[in-house]
């Protein structure tokens, strides 16, 4: 996930944003996934047709037309009020 957020910053040109890892989490999050295609692929025979940073960069140019609100902050306070974080 970090190398992602990273990734995804240098693709929006936000380098200087960095990463937060707060050890906190949700009630019910699961803590630990991979992800693996092996299935879809055999099974369905998926073959993604857009690479990471391909997506990513088409991610990035879409935000830039989109205005963001920074509720970080009243989210986790939420959460905690309701007792949905550890």
């Amino acid at each position: 996930m970090l190398e992602i957020a990273d990734e995804l910053a240098r693709v929006m040109g936000r380098e200087q944003i960095e990463t937060q890892v707060t050890g906190k989490y949700r009630v019910g999050d699961i803590r630990n996934c991979f992800s693996d295609i092996t299935l879809a692929a055999e099974t369905i025979g998926y073959v993604p047709e857009v690479a990471l940073a391909d997506g990513m960069a088409e991610l990035a140019d879409w935000l830039a037309d989109e205005v963001a609100t920074d509720r970080v902050e009243d989210a986790a306070a939420e959460l905690a009020a309701r007792g949905l974080t550890v």
